[in-house]
């Protein structure tokens, strides 16, 4: 027996949403992008209110928003309000909020 594994191409992450989704700017990549984006947001959120010991509830009430609204974002929700997502990290978890574009 041979310790040898068979050769086999690797596939780079890009090449292989590439594959799965089309190239960027094509309308299904672009949409995997989108929620890609809201599950990144969602679990930065959820993420940063455990470190700080805080439950939805606790995070809702110091950032004027619902229990649900926090349980919304931390699991993808993609209508989010830009004025209450800073509120949420400003007030509720003592941060600021940083956007960038790209082209």
């Amino acid at each position: 027996m041979s310790n040898e594994t068979p050769n086999k191409k690797l596939t780079s992450f890009s090449a292989h949403l590439d594959d799965q989704y089309g190239k960027r700017g094509t309308a299904e990549r672009e949409q995997y992008e989108e929620e890609f984006e809201a599950f990144k947001l969602g679990a930065m959120i959820q993420e940063l209110r455990k470190k700080q010991g805080l439950t939805q509830e606790q995070l809702a009430d110091k950032c004027g928003t619902t229990k649900t609204y926090i349980s919304r974002i931390e699991n993808n929700a993609s209508d989010i309000r830009l004025s209450t997502l800073m509120r949420i990290v400003r007030e509720g978890l003592g941060g600021n909020l940083r956007l960038s574009v790209t082209g």
